[in-house]
């Protein structure tokens, strides 16, 4: 009798994760409607439905949520990272125009010009370091989070989500983030349907995240 009730509680399991395969790959196949034709095209039933099996057990939603907390905390460290350099040249900026008044307000008229010339030239001078900083800090920005976007992609393709893998290809990253909105859309379905289990999973893609901005998003 046990193994005659074990049977049926496995076949009962498969019925309802063939029913949950469906109604995830349902929902996929009406949020792709949203998207531009070009990605709808690249997305085919067999892409969907693999995405829909990776789904399954909610260990991707985790996965993905994980990535966005992490990528949260690196675009706030990077911002004000970025902000405190500006600071520090506006600083800068202010006491090299205070200099600069305090001396022209001692100098004799018939040098001024002189002093201004060199001041000129000062001016000059820092600018072009504060230029040099700021670039520096952009480059690093961009390659930290082109690591994380790598990170990302590594992370998603190891836990056999569909259609991820390690690449710079901009239409390819475009079709990645499409996904993940998808995810996180279906994530925020999920939740809703544990509040209310007679839910429908419909097509409402909405506005989602700025898709251009790194991965999931960028830094400010």
């Amino acid at each position: 009798m046990d193994r005659y009730a074990g049977a049926g509680d496995e076949a009962a399991d498969r019925a309802r994760q063939q029913e949950r395969h469906y109604q995830l790959l349902s929902a996929l196949q009406s949020l792709v409607k949203e998207l531009p034709s070009s990605f709808q095209q690249r997305l085919s039933y067999t892409t969907l439905s693999d995405l829909a099996l990776a789904l399954l057990d909610g260990t991707v939603f985790e996965i993905v949520q994980g990535l966005l907390e992490i990528q949260h905390l690196t675009e706030k460290s990077l911002y004000n990272q970025r902000l405190r350099l500006q600071n520090e040249h506006r600083v800068l900026r202010q006491a090299l125009r205070q200099k600069h008044l305090e001396a022209q307000q001692t100098c004799r008229p018939h040098n001024l010009p002189v002093l201004q010339a060199a001041q000129q030239r000062e001016l000059e001078a820092m600018e072009h370091r504060i230029r040099e900083e700021q670039q520096a800090m952009d480059r690093k920005i961009v390659l930290e989070l082109d690591r994380k976007v790598a990170d990302q992609q590594s992370t998603l393709e190891k836990a056999g989500v569909a259609g991820f893998y390690v690449t710079t290809n901009p239409q390819e990253l475009t079709l990645q983030m499409n996904l993940l909105e998808l995810i996180r859309k279906l994530q925020q379905r999920d939740c809703q349907m544990l509040t209310a289990p007679a839910a429908v999973l419909g097509p409402d893609l909405g506005e989602g995240s700025k898709q251009q901005e790194w991965y999931l998003e960028k830094v400010p």
